[in-house]
């Protein structure tokens, strides 16, 4: 089993910024990629973007691309979702998963095998 813990959310006003992190225990491996999702009050969940654990390539929705990079520290098994010029759309319970067999990276929910409990991050106008 995975655990994964989110943290870094808050209140932010718009145009700023945030990094989220995500700590994993448990079981790991290289081929384990890591993805970051949202769910704004009253919407569905929405993937944001992907890395693979090895190769460090990465995968964003054209939402965010440009204004939201993910990155990893494989020796923490920690995956980190920087968010720049942050809008008051923005404001979604935001979680990290793993998919544990990874045939490439993807933003398809049903790939990913372990989820976070999930950090709140409110943008004000």
């Amino acid at each position: 089993q995975v655990q994964l813990v989110e943290s870094g959310g808050g209140l932010v006003q718009a145009g700023g910024s945030l990094r989220l992190s995500c700590a994993a225990s448990g079981r790991t491996a290289g081929s384990y990629s890591r993805g970051w999702f949202r769910r704004p009050l009253g919407k569905e969940r929405e993937f944001l973007a992907a890395i693979g654990n090895s190769s460090g390539n990465a995968y964003y929705a054209d939402s965010v691309k440009g204004r939201f990079t993910i990155s990893r520290d494989n020796a923490k098994n920690t995956v980190y979702l920087q968010m720049n010029n942050l809008k008051p759309e923005d404001t979604a319970v935001y979680y990290c998963a793993v998919d544990s067999a990874p045939y490439g990276l993807t933003g398809r929910q049903g790939e990913y095998d372990y989820w976070g409990q999930g950090t709140q991050v409110t943008v004000s106008s």
